[in-house]
């Protein structure tokens, strides 16, 4: 081969940007380095033994894969943890490289296309930074070893929550929670509060967490991914009993987004964690995007004792309670801008279009402020029309889940779910199986291993065949086609 090592590996980087998505590729490949070739063995090597240990964990067969397409005497890598001095004169090359002298267009990584990808970049970019060698965090480390949680906004209490049909029941069991005094019995626990975004999770927990306070309860408020980023530096600076300690020693711990939660000895503190407290007779208040059963990157026990309390689903914002919370806008924005009118109908208007969440009402109100106040027009319903029109056209997509897939395909082709999910391999079967997998993977952010997962354990290699099969099949067959896009309409509608 004429190319360089270098330049073969720039393609290589390239490739692994390109199918993995840049978050994935700059948390964990930013840093791998080519140290040398010594056939069949390509010799790689990171700065820190986490990063060697989540490579070998999760990527070895895919790095190997690529490494051999361009090193045509490679069958096998090693990555080693290099010291942080080299012999005089070496220089590897460091993947991050390309990631500033290739630059991608158009070429950041869909949800699915990565094989092998984790669920969550930005909870894998936490981890990896708390690893990183001369890591400038040290005052963020000090403060979540001595458990000061992630920051409370006093604004988002009970008293500012407007309640509606589809959130009374998730405010009454976050009220009774975060009012009740020390020595109460507790009634719901965990409470497990999940939901779209913008329909006010962190709204109720942060609520909980100051209600909790002024009761004189200690409690302490946290995103999964501050956890997450709280025990790998306890971990990295050996005061991991500590850490557990303090926090075992609370009355309240309250975690937002825990669906971001990944890392199995992470997932498995986390576990340690709530039994410990549920045990002890302390209030444990988690949100999510998704009830318990659909989190498919937590492990099964921590799902079990997640559901084992009160789950609660805020729903979508019916039409009166959009329309409490543009009023309750339209006042607070008139506090700094008195003059600031909007009519009723225009009210009406933008809560019977704008059917997502609580922050698209609040670019609506921003949207209408700003027309105004440029413009100096009256608003009509014409005028927030032209003003809102980006904020109709991108309202959220019905949330399909796979288990609804994979009941209306097996009705549709009068088999069983069970037949779906088994190994058979009759071409009744194998057929539906496709196109429910091609489904999963056109109309959720589910990743194909996950897909593989919830379709009997099958491997991603086998959801990726049956995506592009179904592709083919369906480009080419009209009636298949057609029979596809009747399933898409009856899952969306």
């Amino acid at each position: 081969m004429d190319d360089t090592p270098h330049e073969a590996w720039a393609r290589i980087c390239r490739r692994l940007r390109a199918e993995l998505g840049e978050d994935v590729f700059t948390s964990w490949f930013g840093r791998l380095e080519l140290d040398r070739l010594a056939e069949p063995i390509a010799y790689l090597s990171v700065p820190t033994k986490f990063l060697k240990s989540w490579i070998q964990s999760h990527y070895t067969d895919r790095l190997a894969a690529v490494v051999g397409t361009e090193f045509s005497g490679i069958k096998q890598i090693v990555v080693d943890v290099r010291s942080s001095s080299r012999p005089g004169g070496t220089r590897s090359v460091r993947a991050s490289d390309y990631l500033r002298a290739v630059p991608l267009d158009g070429m950041q990584g869909s949800q699915e296309g990565a094989v092998s990808r984790p669920s969550d970049p930005r909870a894998e970019a936490y981890a990896s930074d708390a690893h990183k060698q001369g890591t400038p965090h040290a005052h963020e480390s000090k403060d979540v070893e001595s458990l000061g949680g992630s920051p409370l906004d006093k604004r988002l209490n009970f008293n500012n929550f407007l309640v509606g049909r589809s959130n009374q029941l998730a405010h009454a069991a976050a009220q009774r929670v975060g009012t009740a005094s020390a020595g109460e019995p507790l009634l719901y626990n965990p409470l497990y509060i999940h939901a779209s975004v913008g329909l006010g999770k962190t709204h109720l927990l942060q609520a909980i967490a100051h209600a909790a306070s002024d009761v004189k309860r200690r409690v302490i408020y946290l995103t999964a991914e501050k956890f997450m980023y709280g025990f790998v530096s306890a971990l990295k600076a050996q005061t991991a009993i500590a850490f557990k300690e303090k926090l075992r020693a609370i009355d309240v711990l309250v975690i937002d987004d825990v669906q971001f939660l990944q890392g199995k000895s992470i997932q498995q503190e986390f576990c340690h964690t709530l039994n410990s407290l549920i045990d002890a007779r302390r209030q444990i208040v988690i949100a999510a995007d998704r009830p318990p059963s659909e989190l498919e990157s937590l492990d099964e026990r921590v799902r079990s004792r997640l559901a084992g309390g009160l789950c609660v689903e805020m729903g979508p914002l019916d039409e009166a309670l959009r329309i409490k919370i543009l009023e309750a806008r339209i006042t607070a924005a008139r506090q700094i801008h008195p003059n600031f009118t909007v009519p009723p109908a225009v009210v009406s208007y933008v809560a019977s279009v704008i059917e997502t969440n609580g922050r698209d009402l609040d670019g609506a109100i921003n949207r209408l402020l700003a027309h105004t106040s440029l413009t100096g027009a009256v608003l009509t319903v014409e005028t927030a029309e032209t003003a809102i029109r980006d904020l109709v056209r991108t309202r959220e997509p019905k949330r399909v889940k796979i288990e609804d897939i994979q009941k209306l395909v097996a009705t549709h082709f009068n088999v069983s779910k069970a037949d779906i999910l088994s190994s058979r391999r009759t071409a009744n079967v194998v057929r539906p199986r496709q196109i429910a997998m091609y489904l999963a993977k056109v109309l959720t952010l589910r990743s194909l291993p996950e897909i593989g997962r919830r379709f009997g354990g099958r491997d991603h290699t086998t959801v990726l065949h049956a995506v592009r099969k179904i592709e083919a099949l369906s480009s080419s067959d009209g009636n298949l086609h057609e029979e596809i896009e009747l399933l898409k309409r009856m899952l969306l509608d």
